[in-house]
């Protein structure tokens, strides 16, 4: 109850109490159990904009600017992996006008972090997981300089999923399992989970501990479907470009409360 009262308190009216709070779950939170790998859906760019009453990609600009607070964040618990919804497949369907102010961004944004001393600072690898010859050669060539230039890194992980689909995915790597297999690289008996894994986009992810949805929709949207059987779900009602630093905490600090039996 708490939560939900100070989520609409507006920060700069009370922001002693807000910052207050904000430390005392920081500490609360360092104290815990800490997630290697959190994801998430976010939504709610554009609905954020719309109240504004701006066009779609102010929202995907503030929304790209959230990111980076939020890879701080990460950095600052010691959460090693991030992985993004940046654009799924089912994105390419609108207006084109649209689609082409986010792969604009995103170029842009590929350049930037190539170039961002702090990806270089603390070792971030980044990733680029989904339908890569879906996109403009402009986009696909700055999205592979930025994996070249961080792949040695081991420190952090940043995985961007774009032109994205978790059934895409696991049909993608069912289609090169039959393909090994039809080769003699495989025998049947060998398949089960742990080499299915290898065959996705990015082989042997470690499995999301937490996924969080913004922007109030309760669904998961084709995001990571293999890999979040056992992951626990978040959603808040925040559009993505409010998503706030005492959000976030609030999400690992109930991570922390709850039971992982895994089945058991």
């Amino acid at each position: 109850m708490i939560y939900r009262l100070l989520s609409h308190v507006p920060h700069v009216i009370f922001k002693p109490v807000y910052d207050l709070y904000e430390k005392y779950l920081l500490e609360k939170v360092k104290s815990g159990e800490i997630p290697r790998h959190v994801a998430i859906i976010m939504d709610g760019n554009r609905r954020w904009a719309r109240k504004l009453e701006k066009p779609p990609w102010y929202g995907h600009f503030f929304g790209s600017r959230k990111l980076e607070e939020i890879m701080e964040w990460c950095r600052e618990l010691g959460i090693r992996t991030l992985t993004v919804y940046a654009f799924s497949t089912e994105n390419f369907k609108r207006t084109p006008e649209e689609v082409n102010a986010l792969m604009n961004l995103f170029e842009e944004k590929f350049r930037e972090l190539v170039k961002d001393e702090r990806v270089h600072r603390y070792g971030i690898r980044v990733n680029v997981i989904g339908r890569k010859e879906l996109l403009p050669e402009n986009v696909r060539e700055a999205a592979e300089e930025a994996e070249r230039a961080t792949r040695k890194y081991k420190n952090y992980t940043l995985n961007i999923a774009l032109a994205y689909g978790g059934r895409s995915e696991i049909a993608d790597a069912v289609k090169e399992i039959a393909e090994d297999v039809l080769k003699g690289k495989l025998r049947p008996e060998e398949i089960d989970e742990d080499l299915i894994k290898r065959y996705l986009y990015y082989p042997n992810m470690p499995d999301p501990d937490i996924v969080i949805r913004t922007g109030g929709e309760i669904r998961i949207s084709n995001f990571l479907l293999y890999q979040i059987a056992y992951s626990e779900l978040f959603f808040v009602d925040v559009y993505f470009p409010e998503f706030r630093k005492i959000d976030f905490l609030r999400i690992i600090r109930e991570f922390q409360k709850r039971q992982r039996r895994f089945g058991r």
